[in-house]
């Protein structure tokens, strides 16, 4: 069997699976490779970086919560009247918030210029009252809207969210510790096959059949 690797950049509005009996977009749209499933999900809402595969035991392990494989996100946020200052917020979300009973772990987060993305379409909702910021935060767990529930708990609801990078642990044979997988290239809609360089540089105890 040959495994395929796909990185694909998922625009919003789109689900994150083949399939829907609401007739709602679906990455059946885009991707026309046989058998491939995505190793975590992006909300409908989202946007950015999807990993897809049909190597069963690599998305399983990848898409466990144990294996806990930095994902970096690019943030759009809304800054009102009540909000705290962005310092303290950026620290509470640095430090972990909780959220539903739930503690995050600490993420990196820090204020970033406006990246260089593709409009969304539709737009977001724009209040020329209420001035945003851009936030990129990097978390190493993925629960359900964790990113737009982390931002709303320090003040600063989420208005655009774009997963824009995923790191994966090198194999301790390769020469850098972590697998750097980007937008670069890519626009909402596309997708390209992993390089023979970056399939070999999954984990080890994932690509020893690829």
């Amino acid at each position: 069997m040959t495994y395929r690797y796909l990185l694909f950049y998922k625009p919003y509005d789109v689900l994150s699976q083949f399939t829907d009996e609401l007739g709602r977009r679906t990455l059946k749209e885009f991707i026309s490779v046989p058998d491939v499933y995505t190793v975590g999900r992006l909300d409908r809402d989202s946007e950015g970086l999807l990993l897809l595969t049909n190597d069963g035991p690599m998305q399983h392990r990848l898409s466990h919560p144990r294996f806990g494989h930095r994902r970096q996100y690019w943030v759009q946020v809304e800054c009102g009247a009540k909000s705290q200052p962005i310092e303290q917020a950026i620290a509470q979300l640095q430090t972990g918030v909780t959220i539903r009973g739930y503690r995050t772990k600490p993420a990196q987060a820090s204020v970033i210029p406006v990246p260089d993305l593709p409009p969304r379409n539709p737009p977001i909702r724009y209040r020329k009252q209420i001035p945003t910021t851009w936030l990129e935060i990097v978390l190493t767990e993925g629960k359900n809207r964790q990113v737009r529930r982390m931002t709303a708990a320090v003040g600063y609801p989420t208005l655009r969210l774009v997963r824009s990078a995923l790191f994966l642990p090198a194999p301790k044979t390769a020469s850098k510790t972590e697998l750097a997988l980007t937008l670069s290239g890519l626009l909402p809609g596309q997708w390209r096959s992993l390089s023979p360089p970056e399939v070999r540089s999954l984990p080890r105890s994932v690509h020893s059949r690829a």
